[in-house]
């Protein structure tokens, strides 16, 4: 039980504020210190291999796509194309901004910095239409939880790498979830709008010429989204030379097309992806060492009969899980949890008959609303610093939006079809 031991180890280090990357390296220092009989080079090996995996370019590919989107005019023409959408329903800007989020995470990798960025752009049109800055606030950062489920989310890409699934394979998985995320806010947008009595953004439907336009100004943006999804489904390329292609069409449209981006702009987009890039390898490396002291540990196999001696049906299983993640994703960051838990549970997953392609997208959309939980809910905290909303505004106001989540979780928990239909 030396595992187990890690695992306090580290839940210990991360009560005390310790970041994650650490956390999990003093735990492997640790083990191959004071517990293992293993040379201490095997954990420089260990830490240092993961490096060596292709597939791990998607990850800086896709955190410099996000990073370029703010400067290169695409959010701004596709919040025009949201609003001409939605915008003629009760709640209009409500609408917008899930409807923002939706079109925005099939191009960025970040929920953080979608979040912020609808914070800007919509949030205080919100408040003048009047949304209170705690529905404000909370439709804003629910929506902004579609960005990790739909491709190229970085939590996709981290999971697979974890669980040794196919990177394609998550993206494919999480449209169909993503898509049920956004529908499902849209329906609890729209019944909160009527309850108060909130004006759609649009006096009128648009003419075919609005139309027209918008959907000219922001066909760039739109073939980003096929250039991604499509060209992965139809298998012209991988995700990684996916993320580069994005790219070079980003920055075509951002200095060329839209002409809105300089090359400033591309040199602090680069600065930031290099420090984001950073900091996720830190914590794939670490957790390569981690997951191999758990093969050694047989701490997977040691937790499959733990769980299969108290039940063999799948359904409670992922039901158990579900309630499992969503407390501890009140205390514990969601990618700690995640590079813990999927060494030690995918045994139990597979032994069930369960598809790891489709635990993954339950783990991430679970782990997902986790950053909308107090006390460590990240999404949450960056949203009420940035709008000025109180905790207790939040959640007296954001229950319906993150009841709909909820709804979404156990959707995609209990029909499998959802994550492995266009698998």
């Amino acid at each position: 039980m030396t595992w187990f031991i890690i695992i306090v180890l580290m839940f210990a280090l991360f009560a005390l504020n310790m970041r994650l990357y650490l956390a999990m390296f003093a735990a492997v220092v640790a083990y191959f210190l004071f517990f293992a009989s293993v040379p201490l080079p095997i954990a420089v090996q260990r830490i240092i291999s993961p490096t060596q995996n292709p597939s791990l370019l998607a990850i800086p590919f896709f955190v410099l796509l996000g990073t370029l989107l703010g400067s290169t005019g695409i959010a701004a023409r596709l919040l025009k194309l949201a609003d001409l959408m939605v915008g003629r329903l009760t709640g209009g800007l409500g609408h917008t901004n899930v409807m923002l989020s939706t079109l925005m995470g099939g191009i960025s990798a970040s929920n953080l910095a979608d979040a912020a960025m609808m914070c800007r752009m919509l949030v205080p049109e919100m408040r003048k239409q009047g949304y209170s800055v705690g529905a404000a606030a909370a439709i804003t950062a629910c929506a902004s939880l579609i960005t990790p489920i739909i491709p190229p989310g970085i939590a996709l890409i981290i999971y697979a790498l974890i669980a040794d699934v196919s990177i394609g394979s998550m993206f494919a998985a999480g449209i169909l979830p993503g898509l049920l995320c956004a529908g499902l806010l849209l329906f609890a947008v729209y019944a909160m709008a009527k309850q108060k009595g909130l004006q759609p953004s649009r006096t009128s439907w648009p003419t075919a010429k609005e139309a027209g336009s918008t959907f000219l100004g922001a066909w760039p943006a739109l073939f980003l989204v096929v250039v991604i999804v499509g060209g992965i489904r139809l298998s012209i390329f991988t995700p990684t030379e996916a993320g580069a292609i994005a790219t070079l069409v980003t920055l075509f449209i951002g200095l060329f097309v839209y002409r809105e981006m300089k090359l400033r702009d591309v040199a602090d987009a680069l600065t930031e992806t290099a420090r984001q890039t950073a900091a996720v390898l830190l914590v794939i490396m670490t957790s390569s060492a981690l997951a191999w002291i758990f093969s050694m540990e047989r701490a997977g196999i040691t937790m499959a009969e733990f769980i299969t001696g108290l039940t063999t049906n799948p359904w409670l299983f992922l039901l158990a899980v579900n309630v499992l993640l969503l407390v501890l994703g009140m205390f514990i960051e969601g990618t700690a949890l995640m590079i813990i838990l999927v060494p030690l549970l995918k045994p139990v997953v597979l032994q069930l008959g369960i598809d790891p392609v489709h635990f993954g997208i339950v783990m991430i959309l679970n782990l997902s609303i986790g950053t909308l939980t107090p006390p460590v809910g990240t999404v949450l905290l960056l949203v009420c610093n940035l709008t000025g909303a109180k905790l207790t505004d939040f959640l007296r106001d954001g229950w319906p939006f993150l009841l709909a989540l909820v709804v979404a979780l156990l959707a995609v928990t209990f029909v499998p079809f959802l994550s492995t239909a266009l698998i």
